[in-house]
C-alpha cells in the first residue's frame, strides 16, 4: 500500500518579514501646548499614549499626510492611546475642546524618519 502526503514540504509558503517592533511614545496635554517624546522616530507602527492634565475634556487628534486619527474626548486626569503605522514625514499632535478656550493649546510636532529595521530577528516579539 502506497500513502501519499500532499502539502508536506510546499513552496508557497513565502517568508516576509515582521514589521518593525511598536514604538511607544507618551505625552500630556497642558494648558498651554501638547508634548510628545520622543518627537523625532523611525516610520513604522507606533503607539501614542497621552495624559490630559487639564481642568477640561479634550479630543486628541494625530494628523499629517494622508493621515488622521482621532480619540477621545480625554477627561481631566485620563489617558488615551493612539496606534498606528506611519509613513515618513511630519505629524502634528493636537487637543481640541467642544467648549471655547480662552487661548489655543500649541500641538505637538512629531517628526518620522526613514523606515525602521524589520523585527524578523529579535527574541520574544509576538
Amino acid at each position: 500500500m502506497v500513502v501519499l502526503l500532499s502539502g508536506c514540504g510546499d513552496e508557497d509558503f513565502k517568508n516576509r518579514p515582521r514589521p518593525p517592533v511598536a514604538i511607544e511614545l507618551t505625552g500630556v496635554i497642558q494648558e498651554n501646548k501638547v508634548t510628545v517624546s520622543p518627537n523625532k522616530v523611525g516610520a513604522g507602527p507606533i503607539l501614542i499614549t497621552v495624559s490630559n492634565q487639564t481642568k477640561d475634556a479634550h479630543t486628541l487628534t494625530l494628523e499629517g499626510s494622508r493621515v488622521r486619527e482621532r480619540v477621545g474626548p480625554i477627561n481631566p486626569l485620563d489617558t488615551a492611546t493612539i496606534q498606528k503605522t506611519l509613513k515618513p514625514g511630519s505629524y502634528e499632535v493636537r487637543a481640541g475642546s467642544s467648549v471655547a478656550v480662552a487661548h489655543e493649546i500649541k500641538p505637538a510636532t512629531l517628526k518620522i524618519g526613514k523606515q525602521r529595521s524589520n523585527s524578523s530577528n529579535r527574541l520574544l516579539q509576538p
